[in-house]
């Protein structure tokens, strides 16, 4: 069974977007120190229930919120997005040190992202 693990925000202006969460909500924000602008944000103590957010630069003028789901093979769940009639939105790329993501849409038109976690991707 896969589980949704993070929530990305999009935004035109992700720094903006991700201290207004902060000051909304008191959450911990912290720049990642990967190879695209990436605002990491902390809703909690790693120890309680709770999930992880990050803020990510808008790419597409649509582009709101998405769910990002764990699963264990992104080729094969891929297929299964496909099959049941979503659509990928984004091929598989890589995050160095995190996994491989691809981004999807359901048959609502809804974006979603099914992430292969990998802490030795290059």
């Amino acid at each position: 069974m896969s589980r949704l693990i993070h929530i990305d925000f999009s935004a035109d202006n992700p720094e903006r977007a991700a201290n207004f969460y902060k000051n909304v909500f008191n959450w911990k924000v912290d720049k990642w120190e990967g190879p695209t602008d990436y605002w990491l944000i902390t809703t909690g103590d790693q120890n309680e229930p709770g999930i992880t957010c990050g803020v990510a630069e808008r790419i597409k003028s649509t582009d709101t919120t998405a769910a990002i789901f764990d699963v264990t093979s992104v080729d094969e769940f891929q297929d299964k997005v496909k099959t049941a009639g979503g659509e990928i939105r984004e091929s598989k790329k890589t995050i160095p040190g995190v996994g491989y993501l691809v981004m999807c849409k359901d048959t609502e038109g809804n974006t979603f992202g099914i992430m292969q976690l990998d802490d030795s991707a290059k």
